[in-house]
């Protein structure tokens, strides 16, 4: 029990002694320039232990090198690292078409991003580097910027555009600058401002916004960005020469373009497409049956790019049947270059939604990792990491990157141990860059397709899995149902803002729609449940305990008072206005008599009056109600007008001889009934009866009791 003035203080009247609890002193709140002023002595003061912690902190690689347990980690961050280089090699020239660039680019992105988080990451198992999802985004944007600088849809990948345009993108020269060099500068302005976002989140050390997308909300912006992505390759599987859809709806209008133009499909690369597909998924099936057996997934898609690669050269599928080829994967690494200045006003809300998803998903990945594995991530320290490879790579050429969920799994289940895994990717990509990247320059476009496509088949499953989510919670359910349907049939980006408002709004609704439930009193203890999900449970002659399982705040605070009002089957106001008609019905009654001054006038009034106050003292009895009790447990926090509904309750129930207690508030609660005046023992008049506080419903249903019954003479469990 707590008193609402400045103590606690037991009733002397009652017979078993109320629990009492003192709250504990706070510290006294300090002023806004005193906390400026601290946090800056934290944060700017510098010391030689701090600013090693720092460093430290910022470059993990200084943290777990020193310790590397060479004989017992190094052959299993050896095998990941080849395994997942091996791997990362198609993967990278193939997610390349996707984002609108040259092969080459998607290599320079593998090779930087493996490098910059193997030392600025804090988890010790993702893979970083080109994710799908991204690719398409960025993608998206990159011929969007292209149509409207004028360059015409690209017939051939790798090929250079004759109508070439200036550059005039912050360069020092003018010189021109085709298609492909337009694009990649696209990609790189897009990486480097989303690399930016990113950098600047975490300064703010904003991470934690990462818990406010739900895995049914991420799962279903993948599975529908996948859909988007299935469309974008059907082209290439073809071989039509289809412009990329731009804007909304883009999943309808490129099924409209590859059906009118189906008659011009390419039959090379059409049974091309087949066969690949005939040969990896069933090959990704084996391995992902056999992979408890296997001590690395067998690199089938390097197998498949060979031969295909092979066959398209000694066929010359290119110059015989027209097939769309990867064209010339230069070598070496081009110079650095700054973006272009001029296309951030363009590209500022993409590489926005693009950084809150590469983000979103890294942090995610980390976290489920370090979970499974028995140490921790720092979010706001993967925040820093995949800004910096964006920022750094984007002068290299590069566009956005992310971890990525399949590489991931292979890298663990190949057994990695750290990030040494990565370096040792580094080193194959460097391998590539250098001296095998040319080999390439007959490998098919829709071979390239192929690989995407059946890299795409996990986030497709999750449409088998609807029944079963839907099944263990529907609201989790209809968020991913919500955001993939956006994501693939309305805009890519606009699918995630949907998601986060539709969990948000679902999180409120549930606030909407909690009820106020009557409680009763386990026979055996001390125990308050709802009346009507258990049986056996006792309710008080007299007293009523209800609960309410939310918290009471503007926007729920009239649902509140309009559930406690139905639930206790008496209705403050209703009873209120009532009376109020009653009496103006009876003055005027006596008005007309009066005026009248005959007998039969006020013979009918007396009986009227008479069966009108038995039939309001009969309903009154019926309910015998004299006290309620609010369970306040499930309230985590009130605001000013959900305090406010709490005072309405309490004086709309006094008027009526009615008197509601609280119990089992939590300090937050009761922290906000102090502020807002609900203590207010001078405005009610009455000290100390009013301002009650109890911590346990027993107490408060045993005090109600005393003040109903005479001389406090009353049976609790009657």
């Amino acid at each position: 029990m707590l008193d609402g003035g400045d103590c606690c203080t037991a009733v002397e009247a009652d017979p078993q002694q109320p629990l009492i609890l003192e709250r504990a002193e706070e510290e006294p709140e300090k002023k806004w320039h005193t906390v400026v002023s601290d946090r800056a002595k934290k944060h700017c003061s510098c010391s030689p232990e701090k600013a090693k912690s720092k460093i430290l902190s910022f470059v993990p690689i200084l943290q777990w090198l020193p310790r590397y347990k060479l004989k017992d980690w190094i052959l299993g961050d050896i095998m990941s690292g080849l395994i997942v280089g091996i791997l990362l090699v198609p993967q990278s020239i193939a997610y390349s078409l996707l984002a609108g660039q040259d092969p080459i680019y998607g290599l320079y992105t593998s090779f930087f991003s493996s490098i910059i988080y193997a030392i600025l990451g804090s988890s010790r198992h993702i893979s970083v580097g080109i994710f799908g999802v991204l690719c398409l985004l960025v993608g998206q944007v990159v011929d969007r910027e292209l149509a409207v600088a004028g360059y015409l849809p690209e017939s051939s990948f790798g090929s250079n555009n004759s109508d070439a345009l200036l550059a005039g993108l912050g360069n020092s020269s003018n010189v021109e600058c085709d298609r492909s060099c337009y694009a990649i500068t696209v990609g790189a302005t897009v990486t480097f401002t989303a690399g930016i976002y990113q950098v600047l989140m975490g300064l703010l050390q904003v991470g934690f916004v990462s818990v406010y997308l739900s895995d049914s909300l991420l799962s279903g912006f993948a599975t529908g960005a996948s859909l988007t992505i299935l469309t974008s390759q059907i082209k290439y599987l073809l071989g039509l020469n289809v412009p990329r859809a731009q804007g909304w709806f883009t999943l309808f209008k490129t099924w409209y373009s590859l059906l009118t133009n189906m008659a011009e499909t390419n039959i090379c690369d059409l049974i091309t497409s087949l066969v690949c597909l005939a040969v990896l998924i069933p090959a990704k099936e084996l391995n992902d049956r056999f992979k408890s057996k296997l001590k690395a997934p067998i690199p089938f898609e390097l197998f498949v790019v060979v031969i295909a690669t092979l066959a398209s050269h000694f066929g010359h599928f290119n110059s015989k049947y027209g097939s769309g080829v990867a064209g010339v994967i230069p070598t070496g690494f081009p110079p650095p270059q700054l973006p272009a200045w001029t296309l951030i006003p363009n590209v500022a809300v993409d590489a926005f939604s693009i950084a809150i998803v590469g983000f979103a998903i890294t942090v995610s990945l980390s976290e489920m990792f370090a979970k499974k594995h028995g140490y921790t991530v720092d979010a706001n320290q993967e925040m820093y990491a995949i800004g910096f490879c964006n920022i750094l790579p984007s002068f290299f050429r590069c566009f956005t990157t992310s971890a990525a969920l399949t590489k991931t799994l292979v890298k663990e289940s190949t057994g990695c141990q750290t990030q040494m895994s990565g370096l040792v990717t580094a080193v194959i990509m460097l391998l590539v860059l250098l001296v095998i990247a040319p080999l390439f320059y007959s490998l098919q476009k829709c071979v390239l397709a192929v690989i995407i496509v059946v890299n795409l088949r996990g986030a497709l499953r999750k449409f088998r899995e609807v029944p079963r989510m839907w099944r263990v919670n529907k609201i989790d359910a209809s968020i991913w149902l919500i955001t993939m349907a956006t994501s693939a049939l309305v805009n890519t980006e606009l699918g995630l803002l949907v998601g986060v408002l539709v969990s948000a709004f679902f999180v409120l609704g549930r606030t909407q729609q909690a009820q106020v439930l009557e409680l009763g009193r386990a026979a055996s203890r001390e125990h308050y449940e709802n009346v009507s999900s258990y049986r056996g449970l006792q309710t008080h002659f007299g007293v009523a305990v209800f609960r309410y399982g939310a918290p009471i705040y503007y926007a729920n605070q009239s649902l509140f008072k309009k559930s406690l009002y139905k639930c206790a089957n008496l209705n403050p106001v209703k009873e209120k206005a009532q009376r109020l008609k009653f009496e103006k019905s009876k003055k005027q009654k006596d008005t007309e008599e009066g005026a009248k001054g005959m007998s039969e006038v006020k013979q009918n009034r007396e009986s009227e009056a008479s069966s009108s106050v038995i039939l309001m003292l009969d309903e009154k009895s019926s309910r015998s109600v004299r006290s309620l009790v609010i369970d306040c447990s499930g309230i985590l926090f009130l605001d000013t007008a959900g305090v406010n509904a709490l005072k309405e309750v309490r004086k709309d129930y006094r008027e009526l001889a009615v008197e509601v207690v609280l119990a089992q508030c939590n300090t937050s609660v009761l922290d906000s009934l102090e502020r807002g005046g609900y203590y207010d023992s001078k405005k009610d008049g009455e000290v100390g009866k009013n301002n009650m506080i109890f911590f346990t419903i027993a107490d408060a249903v045993s005090y109600v009791q005393n003040l109903n019954v005479p001389n406090g003479d009353c049976d609790n469990n009657s």
